[in-house]
């Protein structure tokens, strides 16, 4: 019998992507936008979170986004309809964008008049997290409802992240979610983690969040 080859598709795969993610990047810094890579888990609320920061920052900052989904458009209609420019990427049933896929987004984006472009990344605490998109900063939503555990179950997804927005802390009162065990799970995993506690419904803690986000975006315009 021949002897059966193996090949290690996957390494390669991932090599690929962060040499592509690698050049996203030098794209962005030449142009001087900022790119927000934004995971979590379906319904945790990125849209409207989404929509909440571009509410404090285009003052500010000229913004654009990208929003990506297996299918439909719902979102990327949100926020078209608050005047932003906004594109719909359909990943072809794949539950992850990768820095190739960013790339044909940015092609479609004027960068040279945006200051910063938010990736609504597909909804998913694994995938997601395993596929670097070139962006400057990863930040992730966890919602009260999904439970204080997730740091425990998914911890690539918070290694990866720059930061964590525990989302929908108007439910707390109606829920046995531990702040604190969920901060020093995150903290156990990525030391260097920046913690937000936020409601994008009511837009409580919104404001910590934008500031904090303001100055990240000026360093890096600035750099």
């Amino acid at each position: 019998m021949d002897e059966v080859r193996i090949i290690e598709i996957q390494r390669s795969v991932f090599s690929n992507n962060e040499k592509q993610a690698n050049k996203v990047r030098d794209q962005l810094k030449q142009q001087k936008t900022f790119l927000l890579n934004l995971m979590s888990s379906p319904g945790s609320g990125k849209t409207s979170l989404i929509l909440q920061t571009i509410k404090s920052l285009r003052d500010d900052f000229k913004i654009g986004v990208m929003e990506a989904d297996i299918d439909s458009a719902v979102d990327a209609e949100r926020i078209a309809a608050v005047g932003i420019p906004a594109i719909q990427l359909h990943t072809g049933g794949m539950c992850h964008l990768d820095a190739g896929m960013t790339m044909q987004g940015l092609k479609e984006m004027n960068l040279t008049e945006l200051d910063m472009v938010i990736i609504e990344n597909v909804g998913n605490l694994v995938c997601p997290a395993e596929f670097d998109t070139g962006a400057v900063m990863n930040i992730m939503i966890l919602s009260v409802p999904e439970g204080d555990d997730k740091p425990l179950k998914y911890p690539l997804m918070f290694s990866t992240c720059d930061v964590l927005l525990v989302n929908k802390i108007d439910y707390l009162e109606f829920s046995d979610f531990d702040m604190t065990a969920v901060k020093e799970r995150a903290l156990k995993i990525n030391p260097s983690i920046t913690i937000f506690e936020i409601s994008a419904k009511t837009g409580e803690g919104i404001d910590m969040w934008a500031e904090w986000l303001r100055k990240a975006i000026c360093n890096w315009i600035a750099a």
